[in-house]
């Protein structure tokens, strides 16, 4: 199987270069698209639905886990007609904890693996700590490449290690993070997604959330672009995740243009298009109380989870 995909994989040192200055001037286009009040409401709700809500912290208990999964049931009490968020997102050892929570709902079960977020640990240990998610129930495995080998030009490696944890994943969707903030230039980021998507990753995802930069629109419209010419060449549809830094409803907006005029209608759905973030859902929530009574809420009536 791995020997297939590498034989699918297109020669990295032919793939397209980016020109910045482009990139700047097409994201520039993209946030001066104007969005109406009937608009807005729907793309407000829509992204709620794209929300991986995620708490990937040390001091992580199971108290706040099954918070956060009720937070992610119920996102607002008052509100009517609301998506619930797509998944929620935890270190392995909570996987069960959320899964339980979770019962009886459509949202997914994510977890973080791999050595995650360095990713600096042999291919046996990030092995079996994307077996241990999986056998806790985690229905979507959140991988980190290893970022030292791609910069040193071993992209045999980081493609090999992808297609090894894609296959002990089982039925569970992968999210290959790239950390992109690490890869330096929007061509690394092309070349990363490449070697990604040929791997087997159902999701390429920026970042971890811990690296500055995390998600630019930068970054993800170049990932947009090699999930397009993927799918151009295989007819395989790949999702994407910016994770990381996307805190308002403002931009979660102008990441949703972006995705409708690069990809299209077909990704504008939770199955391929996702937003790594916890605070994004309480401004999404505070914006559509705006649009429901015509005020804002204080912050202080939502959770900070």
């Amino acid at each position: 199987m791995v020997a297939q995909l590498i034989k699918m994989l297109p020669d990295l040192h032919n793939i397209p270069l980016f020109d910045a200055t482009g990139v700047n001037e097409r994201i520039d286009r993209f946030c001066k698209r104007s969005i109406k009040k009937n608009s807005k409401a729907s793309g407000l709700k829509l992204a709620l639905s794209m929300v991986d809500l995620t708490t990937l912290e040390g001091k992580d208990t199971e108290a706040k886990v099954r918070q956060l999964c009720y937070k992610a049931m119920h996102p607002h009490d008052l509100l009517k007609d609301l998506p619930s968020v797509a998944a929620v997102c935890v270190y392995p050892s909570y996987v069960g904890i959320a899964k339980k929570a979770l019962e009886g709902s459509a949202i997914q079960v994510a977890s973080v693996a791999t050595a995650f977020p360095s990713g600096q640990s042999k291919l046996s240990v990030k092995l079996d700590d994307t077996r241990f998610a999986v056998d806790q129930g985690a229905d979507e495995i959140d991988m980190v490449i290893s970022r030292g080998a791609f910069l040193s030009g071993n992209y045999q490696y980081v493609f090999d290690e992808i297609a090894a944890v894609k296959e002990v994943c089982g039925k569970a969707h992968l999210k290959v993070i790239l950390e992109t903030g690490e890869l330096d230039t929007l061509d690394n980021v092309r070349k990363a997604s490449e070697i990604a998507l040929y791997a087997g990753a159902d999701f390429i995802k920026t970042s971890t959330g811990k690296i500055q930069p995390a998600a630019t629109m930068q970054v993800t419209y170049v990932m947009l672009q090699a999930i397009k010419d993927y799918y151009l060449a295989t007819g395989k549809m790949v999702g994407m995740k910016p994770a990381g830094g996307i805190s308002t409803s403002k931009i979660a907006l102008q990441y949703l243009v972006m995705l409708n005029e690069v990809l299209g209608e077909r990704w504008m759905n939770k199955h391929y298009f996702r937003f790594g973030a916890s605070s994004l859902l309480n401004d999404l929530l505070m914006q559509l109380v705006k649009l429901d009574t015509g005020a804002y809420q204080s912050p202080d009536y939502f959770s900070k989870d």
